[in-house]
């Protein structure tokens, strides 16, 4: 398996920089954190290596089962909608090169959005990034200064402690988000509401998207 997993890697590392493996990419509503209600277009790069158990695309983990789009290609789907803007998500997107993506964004004017677990360096230039550190494959100490957004997923009590030491990590201005896993939201939520209430630097995050049934 693991020899596998080393020839995606390097067959993924083979990509043009102007290309992508792309599970999806639509326009909608942004469902969670700081910009949630905002109309943006998601580009869901495919490819993870962070393997959350709970992940609810765990579809997009395999590169290799998805179609390549060159920047071109997405660009012009963003233009398409009238986008103004674009968040670049997975799977894991900072397993790829994004400058050149993001510099293309940019040259339309429209504002470009990064969530990423911060498990492998930040390339590109963006307007806003989300990180969303994961237990199953730390960020590296490098992102942590380049977060605007900090949005923990709570799956278990344990993981408030957690969140905090991430907290402490991060810029002082950096937003804070706890974020109920979903499949145990009946369970986490009402604990995230009590923790806000007693800890107020940190904000709930609800994801909107699943509520009002959009993508």
């Amino acid at each position: 398996m693991q020899t596998q997993d080393m020839s995606k890697q390097t067959a993924l590392s083979d990509l043009p920089l102007n290309q992508y493996p792309v599970m999806e990419h639509f326009y909608t509503i942004q469902g969670e954190g700081s910009h949630t209600g905002k109309a943006a277009y998601f580009i869901r790069l495919a490819g993870c290596d962070v393997g959350c158990v709970w992940c609810d695309v765990k579809e997009s983990w395999d590169a290799e089962k998805h179609s390549v789009k060159t920047i071109d290609e997405l660009v012009k789907a963003c233009i398409s909608h009238g986008a103004k803007h674009v968040v670049i998500t997975g799977g894991e997107p900072t397993m790829y090169p994004l400058q050149n993506l993001t510099d293309a964004l940019h040259q339309q004017n429209m504002q470009v959005w990064l969530e990423t677990s911060g498990a492998h360096p930040i390339t590109g230039n963006f307007d806003w990034i989300c990180l969303s550190p994961k237990k199953f494959k730390a960020p590296l100490a490098q992102n942590l200064s380049l977060t605007d957004e900090l949005k923990v997923v709570i799956f278990h009590p344990s993981d408030f402690e957690w969140a905090e030491q991430y907290a402490q990590l991060v810029k002082p201005e950096t937003k804070l988000f706890l974020q109920p896993e979903y499949s145990r939201f009946d369970k986490m939520a009402p604990m995230i509401v009590d923790y806000v209430k007693t800890h107020p630097q940190w904000q709930f995050s609800l994801q909107m998207h699943k509520v009002i049934n959009v993508p």
